[in-house]
């Protein structure tokens, strides 16, 4: 049984210990939370392959005391030459989920890293970026010890990605996945992280860095060019945000999914529900994301094909109120929606002066598009296979244009004076994992590592699942789950613990100073504190 960690200097979580410990030594050196942060990040990239991977995507939420969050948008675009006629001239009504088609946007991590550190020396941070990447790097030369969980994803996933330039000859071992406890070493990544040390962070965009990896992609069959890698930026947003009576909580703006994740907040919220672990806590969730879903699905995406304003609708009492007189507190809605999926990871971290981070890294897919370059060592996401192969509308492939993310760091200033920063990977069951966690802490007074180890529940699919049922761990009481069928869920009972429930993750700053984490034990995480 975990317990929730606790320290009076700086805390931080991933969901590998190995990464925790890497943002934990550069708080103990004096670094501040993004500078922790981004040696986790850069680790996590390391001895996490399944899960993320510095050829995907970042967002990130940081925040001084006093001061709104930043939001950091790493997101690339999709290539200039991803055209609708490059995937019908193929014979393709569907971005395809593997292979070269699939890894068709900028991977913009790297761009988040940057625009971060920037922030982070503005805050007075030194540390160097050969130091920040001290751990990830002899992570990669030297090797680390496989977990269960990457055996796991590599003998799931190897029918389909073994065949694919580059997953066989690093995650596999005369046509087996490396074995828990082996060693696994990455030295052309080793190689990129050294580089990118030495030569900044934007030589995988501007320098030779660049032009290896584009040079690699090409020869792949992807349609991104060392063109795109030069034009990409990452951008400076104003983070979305609703108040709620317990907290004003904050979430990344379109394309993510952080609109959903607010709203569910916002309508559970003015359900007034009394009893958390109740069948009116779980059902209200549960309406109050089919809600959220469904106006999100109708319009969240790229930011500059979207007419309709998220923050507008979060500030409006009026329509809050409407949406939320539409949940039936005993039935359960029609369902489903069409679903999407994705994978992810999310880390945090708070810093003795209250500063904060809460970041998500994705290759979107585990092990992204499959294909690993053989001169970086870099695993190419495929976030682009959530494009719709249409002219218009919703999601339509574009170049240039940003895919739909489910991806969405969240943070919460809570009335008390506590801040708290929390997330977790797993699609669909973001916005919903975070409702679960926030509402058993912040309105139910449940203790944290408690909020993030209870039994979770996921409406819809992730990891590119087709089934839409509502899952839910089994260590709820029987007695529940028969309210919860008998109100007409579809419910599908799942493992005490399992992945499906994503990875959560979440620290809190109390206003005497004190800190307090919490790790999930259905990852491989823990919770660095001091």
């Amino acid at each position: 049984m975990l317990n929730t960690t606790r320290a009076r200097r700086g805390i931080c979580v991933a969901p590998h210990h190995l990464a925790t410990q890497a943002g934990l030594q550069v708080l103990r050196e004096g670094g501040n939370a993004i500078e922790a942060a981004l040696a986790m990040a850069a680790s996590i990239a390391v001895v996490y392959p399944q899960m993320n991977s510095i050829g995907g995507d970042s967002f990130w939420l940081v925040s001084a005391p006093g001061s709104e969050p930043v939001a950091i948008d790493a997101c690339g675009g999709a290539a200039a030459s991803a055209t609708l006629q490059r995937y019908r001239e193929a014979g393709l009504d569907a971005v395809p989920w593997r292979g070269p088609l699939a890894a068709n946007t900028v991977a913009g991590t790297l761009s988040g890293w940057d625009a971060a550190l920037q922030i982070s020396r503005q805050w007075g941070g030194q540390l160097p970026l050969h130091r920040l990447l001290a751990e990830a790097i002899d992570q990669a030369r030297s090797g680390f010890a496989v977990t269960d969980s990457l055996t796991a994803m590599v003998a799931a996933k190897a029918p389909e990605l073994q065949c694919i330039s580059g997953f066989a000859s690093v995650f596999m071992l005369e046509g087996q996945p490396l074995p828990a406890g082996s060693i696994l070493r990455q030295p052309a990544l080793a190689g990129t992280l050294e580089r990118l040390a030495s030569a900044g962070l934007q030589d995988f965009y501007q320098g030779d860095l660049a032009r290896a990896y584009a040079a690699d992609l090409t020869q792949f069959g992807s349609p991104v060019s060392l063109h795109d890698l030069q034009t990409h930026s990452v951008q400076l947003r104003q983070a979305l945000s609703v108040q709620l009576r317990q907290a004003k909580v904050y979430n990344f703006p379109p394309p993510t999914q952080g609109f959903a994740s607010l709203l569910i907040l916002a309508l559970f919220d003015r359900l007034n529900v009394q009893q958390g672990e109740s069948f009116a806590h779980v059902h209200g969730l549960v309406e109050a994301t089919k809600v959220a879903f469904k106006l999100r699905d109708r319009h969240v995406g790229d930011p500059a094909y979207m007419s309709f304003d998220t923050q507008a609708l979060l500030n409006d009492p009026v329509q809050l109120q409407q949406l939320t007189a539409g949940i039936d507190l005993e039935r359960a809605a029609a369902w489903p929606q069409p679903p999407g999926g994705g994978d992810t990871v999310w880390l945090g971290a708070i810093d003795d002066q209250g500063r904060s981070v809460s970041l998500i890294q994705s290759t979107y897919f585990e092990f992204g598009a499959g294909f690993i370059s053989p001169q970086t060592g870099i695993i190419a996401q495929n976030r682009g296979a959530s494009f719709r192969i249409a002219e218009t509308g919703w999601n339509a492939l574009k170049p240039g244009r940003k895919p739909f993310h489910t991806l969405n760091p969240a943070m919460a200033q809570l009335q008390d004076g506590r801040h708290m920063v929390y997330g977790t990977m797993g699609g669909e069951g973001q916005p919903q994992t975070q409702a679960a966690v926030f509402t058993r802490y912040a309105m139910f007074n449940q203790p944290l590592q408690q909020s993030v180890t209870a039994p979770r529940w996921l409406l819809g699919r992730t990891w590119g699942e087709t089934s839409t049922s509502l899952k839910i761990e089994t260590r709820f009481p029987t007695a529940l789950l028969q309210q919860l069928r008998d109100a007409g869920h579809d419910l599908q009972t799942l493992s005490d613990y399992t992945d499906t429930m994503g990875h959560a993750g979440a620290l809190v700053r109390h206003p005497s100073g004190s800190f307090e984490g919490a790790t999930d034990p259905r990852s491989d995480g823990a919770v660095g504190a001091w």
